[in-house]
């Protein structure tokens, strides 16, 4: 194969479709947009979700819940995470964010106990699980609520 003889794979590529240049086109006269009607006319067309007039979707559909502003969000860590650290480690948020342990920076970190934690640690938290806790100070580490 030589430079001249490259072509790009096969339906790759296709011209733009030229509206309004003539009946033989197939897209002259009204250039796809049928005849008259709210899509035929200049900045016309609907919103979304509409549908024709008929109540829409999003209307016909009780409202559920409520969206409580005070709710605080956590980044999950689970024990077996915190096998990657040494013994004596010192295990902050901070920590977390920077070993990409944890991605979320403004979420709060909680420790729960999925897994087993086989290093002695500092763990430092916004919350811990109780089984986590038990299972962090079992292996002879210490939990600290930050």
């Amino acid at each position: 194969m030589k430079l001249h003889e490259l072509k790009p794979a096969e339906g790759s590529r296709q011209e733009r479709k030229r509206k309004g240049r003539g009946i033989g086109s197939g897209n002259g006269k009204t250039a796809g947009k049928g005849h008259k009607g709210q899509n035929a006319r200049s900045g016309g067309g609907v919103r979304l979700g509409f549908e024709g007039g008929q109540t829409p979707l999003f209307r016909r559909l009780p409202k559920r819940g409520f969206t409580n502003i005070n709710r605080k969000e956590y980044a999950v860590v689970n024990l077996d995470a915190l096998n990657r650290f040494e013994d004596g480690t010192e295990v902050t948020p901070e920590l977390l964010i920077e070993t990409g342990v944890v991605s979320n920076e403004k979420a709060g970190v909680k420790v729960l106990a999925k897994g087993k934690v086989e290093k002695k640690l500092t763990v430092k938290a916004h919350k811990f699980s109780s089984a986590a806790k038990e299972a962090i100070e079992a292996a002879g580490g210490q939990t600290e609520v930050i």
